[in-house]
């Protein structure tokens, strides 16, 4: 059996803040930002808004785009690095917010790669015969912690929920995953406070980034992810028909493609709009592919993802 996407979902916060709106508070322009990452604008939750918010309207159009019931659910996966609190977890939340009384339920916290890892651990749990349908959400709020001084990472984020509905198939879904981390690099990006290491949150609770090394890392964990999940599942370059990969920075998508050969057409891009959303950066992209008929029954899709701990993976979907 395999993971099949049934059903797909996202949801994103109302207001906008464009690279202008950002001029006028750091020392940056909308053309500095679009050169360098080529992103336009993104999209911030307010202060009553937290992650398990948007995961909920996100869950509930994928439950509603899937015609599943919240009774139906088995388990439900939240990957996140912005719960709601450390205890309970937004999967959880999410569960009683739903109703889903039938459903276990975990967070998973892999930072911009969580869905990615997610969906390994999902499908991993279906082909076993765990479980029969899983519920899988990425969502994060990381505008809630960013540093609005930091052009290095204000610039970058946005915040966002997609979600997907997995069920057990002969035909299609998850044929492959692969998954790494790199705890080596681990200080290339940190948010120091609040954890049990400084609890009293003396270190501050922005996210701090070495954007050099943070590059070259994307740039491999990229590459090396498709290749990868690829030679895994025995499928070429030219056998893949659309790849969605974390939406961080043009420049690190660009150089990539362009040292595969992918046609830019085989790859979704929509991180002008909504900036890096973390772990709801693949889900959301995922959504709108679906949702503008850019896939089709029996399409090769590639999702790759790459983040702070650090970690990268991808998985390769049969639609």
């Amino acid at each position: 059996m395999k993971a099949k996407i049934i059903g797909t979902g996202s949801c994103i916060p109302a207001k906008v803040v464009t690279n202008d709106d950002l001029s006028k508070i750091v020392e940056t322009s909308d053309e500095w930002i679009r050169e360098r990452t080529g992103i336009r604008e993104r999209r911030v939750t307010d202060a009553a808004t937290a992650t398990s918010d948007l995961a909920l309207v996100a869950a509930e159009k994928a439950l509603a785009n899937a015609k599943v019931s919240a009774a139906e659910i088995e388990l439900i996966i939240v990957c996140t690095c912005s719960p709601d609190t450390l205890f309970p977890s937004v999967a959880c939340i999410l569960q009683d917010k739903l109703k889903a009384t039938n459903a276990s339920a975990f967070d998973l916290s892999s930072a911009c790669a969580g869905f990615n890892f997610g969906l390994a651990v999902a499908s991993s749990l279906i082909e076993a015969g765990r479980h029969k349908t899983i519920l899988l959400v990425g969502a994060d709020t990381l505008t809630k912690y960013l540093d609005w001084t930091d052009r290095g990472t204000c610039i970058l984020f946005g915040d966002a929920a997609g979600a997907v509905v997995l069920k057990a198939d002969q035909d299609s879904g998850v044929i492959g995953n692969f998954w790494k981390a790199e705890g080596n690099l681990r200080n290339s990006l940190v948010m120091p406070g609040g954890g049990s290491r400084d609890p009293e949150n003396k270190n501050g609770r922005f996210i701090r980034m070495d954007g050099k090394e943070v590059f070259k890392f994307a740039v491999r964990a990229l590459e090396t992810s498709i290749i990868e999940v690829l030679k895994a599942t025995s499928c070429s370059f030219d056998d893949v028909n659309l790849l969605i990969p974390h939406q961080a920075n043009i420049r690190i998508i660009d150089h990539v493609i362009k040292k595969m050969g992918l046609p830019k057409e085989k790859v979704y891009v929509n991180l002008q709009k909504y900036g890096n959303t973390s772990a709801a950066s693949v889900p959301l992209a995922l959504d709108e592919a679906a949702t503008e008929g850019r896939l089709k029954r029996g399409d090769l899709v590639i999702l790759s993802g790459f983040g702070a701990g650090l970690t990268y993976g991808a998985n390769a979907v049969i639609w």
